[in-house]
């Protein structure tokens, strides 16, 4: 019954898969759905939606299959809607002509607003038929009626039947400037373990074979416990056009020093690009050679450089750059970068300026490293290649 209705969540983008459908399939056979399409409804939605912007997904798909609802009775016009998020003023009513207003019950109200959207081909105010704001009509926002169905968001006269499009949850949106939280979600499915040390922890399945092959005589087997292994290299551009991303990129600073799964967390700064040297402080002061760096950093370490990529093309193809403060950087910061991009098996970029900034100098590190945006998505992206590693993008 229900597998169709997975196939439409999936092609709207919602994940789900072969669990979500044997906990459907073990809840309806519970009885938790107490036998109402209103009951599949909440237990659909509480077993396959596991991220807040899939919510809006899940009432379409769920009002177009069970319902037959088409998307495009889901929401008004996008025109009709600015007209209503712009009311005009409306003028007082006198006593007898608020009498004077028809009174409707919700289902006569709902036929008309049908014929209505049909038949409206532009904008009314301060009326009493068409759908508008100010005016007496039974339709619209900011108006008269005692009755009705209002429609958008400005504020009417709390006199309304219901409200069109009216929808618990709007599409949220997983490009928003990250904060400390999503940052730490994201950063804990960045982990690796390994067992080492003195075997100090019981193998449960290893003891309960030895103890089967030792004719039922117990055998314990010890195993080394299960630490974190991962290593995390962190670079940080610092000053100039960083400067409006000083917010975020604090937060991920913290977000990345409280992690605890991190067997080490190193921290250097540079400014714009890297010249043969990084800095223990944003100050760009007490730096070390990037070579220095490159050898108590093996290749197993995850690099991760934040920046915007935004630089003068000289200061990128040139060598002696006056960012270097150094005389030992003559080569130029392209290939200090993609010197660092071939010692590590695992790097990322993580660059807060929108998509339509990647232009000039980042096209050229693009190249170099493969480079993610630093919202939700870009940062848990980020995170995959870094676990998985593979071919620059």
């Amino acid at each position: 019954m229900f597998v169709p209705f997975l196939y439409e969540l999936r092609d709207r983008g919602v994940k789900v898969g072969a669990q979500e459908a044997l906990s459907l399939a073990q809840s309806l056979a519970l009885g938790l759905h107490k036998g109402t399409l209103d009951g599949f409804y909440e237990v659909a939605r509480a077993l396959c939606v596991h991220r807040e912007q899939d919510l809006d997904a899940f009432d379409r798909a769920f009002a177009h299959h069970f319902r037959g609802v088409p998307d495009e009775a889901l929401a008004l016009t996008d025109e009709l809607l600015q007209w209503l998020e712009q009311p005009k003023s409306k003028r007082q009513l006198t006593e007898l002509e608020q009498q004077l207003l028809e009174r409707l019950d919700l289902a006569e109200a709902r036929e008309r607003l049908r014929k209505r959207l049909a038949e409206q081909r532009e904008r009314h105010d301060r009326g009493s038929r068409w759908v508008g704001t100010a005016g007496t009509s039974p339709y619209g926002s900011a108006g008269h009626h005692p009755t009705g169905i209002k429609i958008g968001d400005a504020p009417g006269g709390r006199g309304a039947l219901e409200i069109a499009s009216e929808r618990h949850f709007r599409d949220l949106r997983s490009d928003v400037t990250l904060d400390t939280r999503h940052i730490e979600v994201a950063l804990r499915r960045l982990r690796a373990f390994v067992r080492e040390g003195a075997p100090d922890e019981l193998d449960v399945e290893a003891t309960i074979d030895k103890t089967a092959r030792n004719a039922g005589e117990l055998e314990i087997a010890l195993r080394p416990p299960r630490r974190s292994n991962l290593r995390v290299l962190l670079l940080l551009d610092v000053g100039g056009s960083m400067d409006p991303h000083a917010d975020v990129c604090e937060r991920l600073f913290s977000a990345a020093r409280r992690a605890t799964h991190f067997k080490e967390l190193r921290t250097w700064h540079f400014h714009n690009c890297v010249y043969g040297r990084v800095y223990e402080s944003a100050s760009l002061m007490r730096g070390i050679p990037v070579l220095r760096l490159l050898q108590d950093c093996d290749p197993s370490w995850r690099l991760i450089v934040v920046g915007d990529a935004l630089m003068s093309p000289w200061e990128l193809q040139s060598s002696g750059s006056r960012w270097s403060f150094s005389e030992d950087s003559g080569a130029p910061g392209v290939a200090w970068l993609a010197h660092l991009a071939q010692h590590f098996r695992h790097a990322a970029w993580l660059n807060p300026e929108p998509h339509t900034a990647w232009y000039g100098t980042v096209d050229v590190i693009r190249r170099i490293f493969p480079m993610y945006r630093m919202t939700q998505d870009g940062l848990l992206e980020a995170v995959q290649h870094l676990m998985r590693g593979g071919d620059r993008h």
